[in-house]
């Protein structure tokens, strides 16, 4: 994966100034930090839904999977969105298996469930390969037993095809649960990064520490 380094400005307030960092290939990089600490504005430029400052692509070459904070699913059947990001249906009932969506493949996803609707967004998602997938708090309302159903997804297909995974989480314990790396934010700056157990278990910041202490970790 190559590395990136930008930064974000709105009417002259720098909200994301980030310096070079490596998403690596067949990894999950776990991004955490408080409300505005620019999170969801890093997952949108490297998706390619904003400009960074530069007015250049940030990621050029790569297919790019991108899954924002609020799912939302198309008129027609659940089976039918899942398809519309691919025509393999032997991979698409896999999904819907490992998300217990069978049973409503046939229903209109628009009378889906919140928890249901992220459900078939992630699996919708999961239809294709990306050299690069971001998630941006794609399980945020589910309930527990879908939230690992998810992860024991996501880490799959990291695994499986190689990719690199950029996961914006507001959960400190899923962040330990899935990702290799990680990244904390703070009012769009980067203040530490590395393996996520050192990080979480030994912060060399006294940001870090404060915001883990907040959270009792």
């Amino acid at each position: 994966m190559k590395t990136i380094a930008f930064s974000k400005t709105y009417s002259k307030r720098v909200v994301l100034n980030l310096p070079e960092l490596e998403l690596p290939e067949g990894q999950i990089t776990a991004v955490i930090g408080p409300n505005g600490s620019g999170k969801s504005t890093f997952a949108k430029i490297l998706a390619g839904i904003e400009r960074a400052d530069e007015k250049s692509p940030v990621l050029s070459g790569l297919s790019v999977g991108y899954l924002p904070q609020k799912s939302f699913p198309f008129r027609m059947s659940t089976e039918k969105n899942i398809l519309t990001n691919g025509s393999d249906r032997a991979r698409a009932a896999r999904l819907m298996k490992a998300l217990e969506l069978e049973g409503l493949a046939g229903q209109s996803a628009k009378k889906l469930s919140g928890g249901e609707t992220a459900r078939m967004a992630l699996a919708r998602l999961l239809m294709r390969q990306y050299d690069l997938l971001i998630l941006d708090e794609p399980t945020s309302a589910m309930d527990m037993e879908s939230t690992l159903a998810s992860e024991r997804l996501i880490a799959d297909y990291c695994h499986k095809t190689g990719c690199a995974v950029l996961l914006i989480t507001h959960s400190i314990q899923q962040a330990r649960r899935m990702a290799q790396q990680l990244l904390f934010l703070r009012e769009g700056e980067l203040i530490e990064q590395g393996e996520t157990e050192p990080v979480l278990s030994a912060p060399t910041r006294a940001e870090t520490k404060q915001f883990l202490e907040f959270y009792g970790i």
